[in-house]
């Protein structure tokens, strides 16, 4: 359930990254679970779908009117990707607990997130801060959709 907490941080920051790293995940065989989830962003639309997505989002947030990410539809979004991301991650049988985990991390960290990035903002822009924290967050979702389960 760890993982379905962690892409909730990540959606946080960034909605729909959850839907384009865990598309390149079932895409390549690499998500722990053989589920209803996984087996949907296995296909080509919805993969693409969420990588366009992604990559729309990382662009708009560069510019200066881009919303908060805590105002509603932001939060809706975040709790739409999370609740999905967690469930897909989740283990059999528990994807209602993994989408209730990533939904609840995703909420507080969109918050935690604003607040360090206005910080960040102040301090070095928002062109340079957008771009650290797009990687960051690309980076994060990516490990953490491909990471495999500890056995033992």
């Amino acid at each position: 359930m760890l993982r379905s907490i962690l892409m909730g941080l990540v959606a946080g920051q960034r909605a729909m990254t959850p839907l384009a790293a865990l598309a390149g995940a079932a895409r390549r065989g690499t998500l722990p679970h053989d589920n209803a989830e996984a087996r949907l962003l296995a296909r080509p639309l919805p993969a693409a779908g969420g990588v366009v997505m992604a990559a729309a989002e990382m662009a708009g947030d560069q510019m200066k009117s881009a919303p908060d990410r805590t105002v509603l539809l932001g939060l809706l979004a975040r709790a739409i990707t999370s609740g999905f991301a967690g469930a897909t991650l989740a283990p059999p049988k528990r994807q209602l607990a993994g989408a209730a985990l990533g939904i609840g991390a995703a909420i507080g960290s969109s918050y935690a997130g604003l607040a360090a990035r206005k910080w960040a903002m102040r301090r070095w822009g928002q062109t340079a801060t957008g771009f650290v924290e797009d990687a960051i967050v690309l980076a994060a979702a990516n490990a953490i959709a491909n990471a495999r389960r500890a056995r033992g």
